[in-house]
């Protein structure tokens, strides 16, 4: 049995209903420094370095983040292959 439920809502309503919390505030700020910074930039590479090092935890940062998205994409990738090999 396959059972499928849609839950239509803002962004800023999922986030309360799962107790998340609100930080559009965080965000603006973050985003505020890096428009800034960007400004300032005359080519390419400055900008990379610019973004290399406001990002959160720098590179090391970037380089877990790419680590733990390839690492779901392969879970889900041998979860989806084992459900459709065990049919019933």
């Amino acid at each position: 049995m396959k059972v499928n439920i849609e839950i239509d809502c803002t962004p800023a309503e999922a986030r309360e209903f799962m107790g998340l919390p609100d930080v559009e505030q965080a965000n603006r700020i973050y985003i505020e420094s890096v428009t800034k910074a960007m400004q300032g930039a005359t080519n390419v590479e400055q900008m990379e370095e610019y973004a290399r090092q406001l990002a959160p935890m720098g590179q090391m940062g970037m380089q877990m983040f790419q680590s733990f998205v390839e690492g779901v994409s392969k879970t889900a990738g041998a979860g989806s292959a084992k459900s459709k090999g065990s049919k019933s």
